[in-house]
């Protein structure tokens, strides 16, 4: 299957197609994949979010699905590479990874029905969807700084082309360790319904990009961590937690809270009735 990545190479951004442990230009440079500054490997216009998908995700927090899926917006600012940082901001505590399959558009999309879908799709890369839930009380509705703050919605390694998605593992890891194990065949709509639904009202662009769900056990990361999403065909999507460089402003907005609603969330469900004390996080 193809894979076509974007890099930093010589002060400029180039494109390169994978082949083995190497990144060949069309120029005919080559360069080891492991030591290329990668870049996000789209240009979209627009980042849009399914929420519940992944039956796994749904039986943890006991919840009832929808009759249609519902979605939110990520903001092209909180676009990140891979082995790029993702910042938690002083004074935020939760911020949780969510390792999903993203969906790349090829062409202008609209209305179409499921079974055009795969004909306005370029391919498909991996995704982490962080949400930082400090801020959930005050944008549950929207969404907007919980999984649109700067660089939480890293994409890559590369796009890969001729993907099947049927039957898929995906996984994350955290430090080394096994944090999300699912699959593409618990999703309840697929990619190819996504795409369609979506797209009934907006018009897709060539790069847009549709973020397709996560699996059960997303749960807050800290700053040192090592993040990793592995999805089957597509490679494995790397990121490091940071802290950020300056507090969040006290002196304007809403200010990071950690509610019964945040603490719930961020660790898989209603933690209280289940009689699970949340772990104190630094």
């Amino acid at each position: 299957m193809p894979e076509y990545r974007r890099i930093l190479l010589d002060g400029a951004v180039v494109e390169a197609v994978r082949e083995g442990d190497a990144l060949v230009t069309g120029d005919g440079r080559r360069v080891a994949a492991g030591e290329a500054r990668h870049l996000p490997p789209v240009v979209p216009s627009k980042v849009i979010a399914v929420h519940l998908n992944h039956l796994s995700r749904v039986a943890e927090f006991q919840a009832r699905l929808p009759a249609a899926p519902t979605y939110f917006h990520k903001p092209t600012s909180a676009l990140n590479s891979h082995q790029g940082a993702v910042v938690r901001p002083e004074g935020c505590k939760w911020l949780n990874y969510e390792g999903e399959v993203a969906i790349v558009i090829g062409r202008t999309t609209r209305n179409i029905a499921p079974e055009q879908a795969a004909e306005h799709i370029a391919g498909y890369t991996i995704a982490n969807d962080y949400g930082l839930h400090d801020f959930r009380d005050t944008d549950a509705g929207s969404m907007l700084r919980v999984k649109g703050s700067d660089t939480l919605c890293p994409l890559g390694p590369g796009l890969v082309t001729d993907w099947d998605f049927h039957g898929k593992y995906l996984r994350t890891y955290v430090n080394g360790e096994l944090a999300q194990d699912g699959s593409t065949d618990e999703m309840k709509w697929d990619m190819h319904y996504l795409v369609a639904d979506i797209a009934r009202t907006i018009t897709l662009c060539p790069g847009d990009v549709l973020l397709s769900g996560t699996p059960a056990n997303s749960r807050p990361v800290r700053p040192g961590d090592v993040v990793e999403v592995e999805v089957e065909g597509l490679g494995r999507l790397t990121n490091h937690i940071v802290t950020g460089p300056a507090p969040i402003r006290t002196d304007v907005g809403a200010q990071p809270t950690e509610s019964e609603e945040v603490r719930s969330t961020a660790l898989g469900g209603d933690w209280e009735f289940r009689g699970i004390r949340p772990p104190k996080r630094p």
